[in-house]
């Protein structure tokens, strides 16, 4: 029986487009294979867990012969391709409409009642990358403390600022305010808190102080039916964000992908029943939006080596799934993310070894199975077939 399931999301690590990728202009993605094409990958931890086994994973060129987990790829039903999207739909939602985008900037009516009520002018409002526009119109920003607003192919409300200009608990003040504006015809997924600072070598860098404000979700998700059951439901960094804290009963920030690890292992090592579920964003914001395979490469084989570290942490009765939520090919076009396939990869005492659970039809498969185990019901979800008989 199994009594805690951790989920690790390895965020944006994709593992080849969707069969409508060109929709989204995302036409021969491939995360993973064009990571190991730039970077030969060493990771061996992963391998054993059939990682290289699932169906077109780096055109098999990370396959192992007898691995050890159980594994399978996972197509996104949802319309979309961002973080919201991708994470709702692993705990068992469907998003039918994607959410709204401003690929030519914010209206300028919401943008006069933004700078009225946060009483400070802006900067920006287009769509750019996080790092370059810091750079583009840092030296302006900090001369006159305006933030900075811009957006991307996602629907992000993106507010820059140098703390040292507007400190950091303005900087989230200010996020809310925006959260309260972008409702109705301006609705937008998210407002995220951009803060940063310039380093002893003069350079703006962006702190780990990052903050999202969603949306809240339309309905139940498997955190909502884990914690129903009297369960905990631990997370771990971004992930009460991405759901507004609903159904989360332990929120965790996190700095970096180690301290995430770290605060994982922490969380295994405590004693409760339920959830699990932790997010590593560097993969995505450092290496996928930088267009980095090298240093995408270099954070998964970092994560590989303290995977044992996980694994060693689990008791019997504990589960453990690693997956992504969407794809951010670091050598594609742009900046964005990419429409792609996610990866599942599932280790435990009482799994059999080496199933291959072939391709499932939607990300909420995985957020059936955990709710299923965890609550002993299936079809809980909005959507989703759980794969708990395949798997044990």
């Amino acid at each position: 029986m199994i009594k805690r399931v951790t989920i690790m999301v390895l965020d944006s690590l994709g593992i080849g487009a969707l069969p409508d990728a060109g929709m989204y202009g995302d036409t021969g993605a491939d995360t993973l294979g064009h990571i190991e094409d730039h970077h030969p990958l060493e990771i061996p931890n992963l391998r054993k867990l059939g990682l290289g086994n699932i169906t077109g994973a780096a055109g098999g060129r990370l396959r192992e012969a007898e691995p050890l987990g159980a594994f399978c790829r996972l197509a996104e039903k949802s319309n979309g391709k961002d973080t919201i999207t991708g994470h709702w739909e692993i705990a068992g939602l469907y998003t039918e409409t994607p959410f709204q985008t401003y690929p030519d900037g914010f209206p300028q009516p919401l943008m006069d009642a933004f700078e009225k009520k946060i009483g400070r002018g802006w900067l920006g409002n287009c769509t750019a990358s996080g790092t370059e526009i810091i750079e583009e119109l840092g030296a302006e920003h900090e001369a006159t403390g305006k933030v900075i607003v811009y957006t991307s192919a996602d629907s992000v409300f993106q507010i820059a600022a140098n703390t040292a200009v507007v400190p950091l608990e303005e900087l989230y003040a200010i996020c809310e305010t925006a959260r309260e504006l972008l409702q109705g015809e301006y609705a937008c997924g998210r407002v995220i808190a951009r803060p940063y600072i310039i380093d002893e070598t003069g350079a703006r860098v962006r702190t780990s102080d990052r903050r999202d404000y969603a949306v809240s979700p339309p309905a139940d998700t498997m955190l909502n039916l884990i914690r129903r059951a009297g369960k905990t439901v631990y997370t771990i960094g971004k992930i009460s964000d991405i759901f507004n804290g609903s159904g989360v009963t332990t929120s965790v920030h996190t700095e970096s992908n180690d301290d995430g690890v770290t605060k994982t292992i922490e969380a295994l090592q405590q004693k409760f029943e339920g959830l699990i579920f932790t997010n590593l964003v560097d993969f995505d914001s450092k290496y996928g939006h930088r267009r980095d395979p090298q240093g995408y490469g270099l954070a998964i084989e970092a994560f590989d080596k303290r995977l044992p570290e996980i694994l060693e942490a689990m008791q019997e009765d504990d589960l453990l799934l690693l997956c992504s939520d969407h794809g951010n090919d670091p050598v594609h076009t742009g900046w964005d993310h990419t429409r792609e396939y996610i990866f599942c990869v599932i280790a435990g005492s009482q799994v059999k070894p080496g199933t291959d659970l072939g391709t499932r039809d939607t990300f909420a498969d995985i957020g059936a199975t955990v709710t299923e185990l965890l609550t002993g019901e299936a079809g809980r979800t909005q959507i989703g077939s759980s794969f708990a008989g395949e798997l044990l």
